[in-house]
């Protein structure tokens, strides 16, 4: 682990710890690892998990489909992107909070307990968890040369219904009939070859 990531990392802990809320408790949390992301991400980081407990699941429906949705898992592995080891150790603690509060049970997604959490923690910590981050606003506070996004994609895509806006390197056969806008689940059309 990298040794500035690993200072943070236990910082946050002790922080989450002195809120009664303890992300070691291998009995209701289960393993939790954390490293520095191999490939450059456009995201923040992501907790990935595996090893589903069989006592907290549940089944749901999605369009037409039945899934097995797991509230608890074993073992969880934390990965944050290279691109935010630049940044500020506020903003890098921010995002190891963020991923840790996915470890907690019932939080794997950005639904009602996962706010619940990041709600206590803002107030308390006075952190801003939040589902997404503004890369451009937490450049400028760390000091750091945000290249615009424009710059670097090929594809920039629209939501019909609320305006959102994604960037892309390449685009998948039939993506337009396949995904949605993740804010609205609005249709989405190609503006512009960049």
């Amino acid at each position: 682990m990298d040794e500035k990531l690993e200072r943070l990392y236990y910082e946050c802990l002790e922080e989450l710890k002195r809120i009664n809320i303890n992300v070691l408790n291998n009995k209701s949390i289960g393993e939790v690892d954390i490293c520095v992301a191999k490939r450059n991400a456009k995201r923040y980081g992501c907790c990935k998990q595996e090893d589903g407990d069989k006592n907290y699941c549940h089944k749901i429906r999605k369009r037409g489909k039945t899934f097995i949705q797991y509230d608890r898992f074993k073992k969880h592995h934390i990965e944050i992107s290279k691109w935010v080891m630049e940044l500020d150790d506020s903003i890098i603690k921010n995002t190891i909070i963020h991923e840790l509060i996915h470890c907690l049970p019932n939080c794997n997604n950005h639904g009602k307990m996962f706010k619940y959490y990041a709600n206590i923690i803002n107030e308390n910590l006075g952190y801003n968890i939040a589902r997404l981050g503004n890369k451009e606003e937490d450049y400028k506070k760390s000091n750091v040369i945000y290249k615009d996004k424009a710059e670097t994609y090929n594809y920039l895509i629209i939501c019909k219904n609320c305006g959102q806006l994604y960037y892309r390197n390449r685009l998948q056969r039939n993506f337009f009939k396949r995904f949605r806008c993740g804010k609205c689940e609005g249709v989405l059309e190609q503006v512009v070859n960049i």
